[in-house]
């Protein structure tokens, strides 16, 4: 889990320094354009050099960013896909009850577990709900007392959980109340591996310790409950920024297709694909500018681009002009099958 959360962090760290230097480039690049208009001509070609070059960074920069941001978002989905739970969100519970001792049954596989605890939440989610609203120590303890098989493991993950999904809904208060008893549910379960009885068992020493508790305990709780409502507001605005990123992506695609010239193809996908020339010339809608940059191609490539600008819609060819670039590539394709 650890491992996991590091390269999380790697991942976001890469982006934002690929951000920062493609912002650094994009400055550079303005202050060089702004030269070329003042500079002197001696000049030009020492400036066109350095342009050219910072150009290149950019897009290298441009795509390395997209490449993080893609793999950040991937790894994001695979973090949804991880049950949330105390012990991947939480640290050790109250006072001296964090041994761990490994429970001598047989041990679950994540299926297994994943299954268990869905099926039980779905079987107990009223009553799980009712507990989390309580309030007072006796009153959670009667009601644990009348509903002993809502002491156990997955009580205390449907209760992160609901923490989770009511601070993504901004009921900060309403999270902090289910926060507490998630925290109870978790020191029960943690009391009972270090006495290494059933939990249903001690549940009631718990409540009995926690009432009578010096101060350095009750500190100690409720430091933990601090802990767990930070780990809970980050895992909120995680799964907050994970489904404004797919919206933003929905989004996106909806204005790609939007764009799709007459042969299928993106406008703007194509635009960063053709030569820096003939960018120029769109961009300066200057046709002549444009007929000159294809004149210096070699023949096969400039008809490719040329190609893929028709089918995008950058370029409207004249009436007929498509029509004979058809019929030079049906004439090549009958020369290459006679030889």
């Amino acid at each position: 889990m650890a491992e996991f959360q590091q390269r999380g962090e790697d991942l976001e760290n890469n982006l934002a320094e690929c951000k920062r230097l493609f912002e650094e480039a994009r400055g550079r690049l303005r202050e060089l354009e702004e030269g070329r208009k003042e500079g002197e001509e001696d000049e030009d070609e020492e400036r066109e050099a350095e342009l050219k070059k910072v150009q290149a960074e950019a897009r290298k920069l441009k795509k390395d960013e997209k490449t993080f941001a893609n793999m950040l978002k991937e790894h994001q989905r695979e973090e949804k896909k991880l049950p949330w739970n105390v012990d991947s969100i939480s640290k050790e519970g109250f006072s001296k009850s964090i041994v761990n001792v490994q429970p001598e049954n047989k041990q679950e596989t994540e299926a297994e577990k994943l299954e268990k605890h869905k099926t039980f939440a779905e079987k107990h989610a009223e009553e799980i709900k009712h507990f989390g609203m309580l309030r007072r120590w006796d009153d959670s303890q009667k009601y644990l007392s009348d509903n002993p098989h809502l002491v156990c493991e997955e009580t205390a993950n449907s209760l992160v959980v609901a923490c989770i999904d009511f601070e993504a809904d901004e009921k900060h208060a309403v999270m902090e109340q289910v926060a507490h008893q998630a925290i109870v549910m978790q020191c029960i379960l943690d009391l009972s591996r270090t006495l290494k009885v059933d939990p249903r068992g001690c549940f009631r020493q718990f409540f009995s310790n926690i009432k009578t508790a010096d101060q350095t305990c009750q500190d100690a709780f409720h430091h933990e409950l601090e802990l767990l409502k930070e780990r809970v507001r980050s895992c909120a605005q995680i799964r907050m920024e994970s489904a404004m990123g797919e919206v933003e992506e929905e989004e996106e695609e909806e204005e790609r297709e939007k764009r799709l010239g007459p042969g299928g193809l993106d406008p703007v996908e194509v635009y960063e694909s053709l030569p820096e020339e003939i960018q120029r010339s769109f961009d300066e809608k200057n046709i002549q500018m444009l007929q000159q940059a294809m004149s210096k191609l070699h023949p096969e490539e400039g008809k490719y681009h040329l190609k893929r600008c028709i089918d995008s819609g950058l370029w409207v060819p004249e009436s007929g002009e498509g029509d004979e670039e058809d019929d030079e590539e049906e004439e090549d394709e009958e020369d290459e099958n006679e030889s």
